[in-house]
């Protein structure tokens, strides 16, 4: 008898702190459905991001930073810093730009050279 406890003292002190380690740092885990629309916008931000950044790294760009006084790298990095819901309005607002930059302001220009010409033909 004085046997069996001398064995039992021992692996029941192991399996006592043994059970205390394992349930302490016991935690539930949290889990919950991903929506459709949730995969959508983090997808949308990551193309978002993509497409501004393939238009930052075109030289005819960086000429533009660099004239109007913008270091390009400090561009950059504000553009890594902006949310993927910034970085989607800014993308879209840079999609519906005419693709020749400044042409309202070359057709105002025309058009004014035309209504000019017209008056002194007449």
């Amino acid at each position: 008898m004085k046997l069996i406890r001398q064995k039992v003292k021992p692996v029941s002190l192991f399996l006592t702190i043994f059970m205390l380690l394992m349930s302490v740092p016991y935690q539930s885990a949290l889990a919950a459905m991903v929506g459709t629309e949730t995969v959508i916008d983090i997808a949308r931000g990551h193309e978002a991001r993509d497409y501004v950044n393939s238009i930052l790294v075109r030289e005819d760009v960086q000429a533009v930073f660099i004239a109007q006084g913008i270091n390009p790298r400090e561009a950059k990095a504000r553009i890594d810093s902006l949310s993927d819901a910034e970085v989607v309005r800014l993308a879209d607002q840079i999609e519906q730009l005419p693709a020749g930059g400044d042409i309202g302001v070359i057709s105002v220009l025309v058009i004014i050279l035309l209504v000019v010409l017209i008056l002194k033909l007449i």
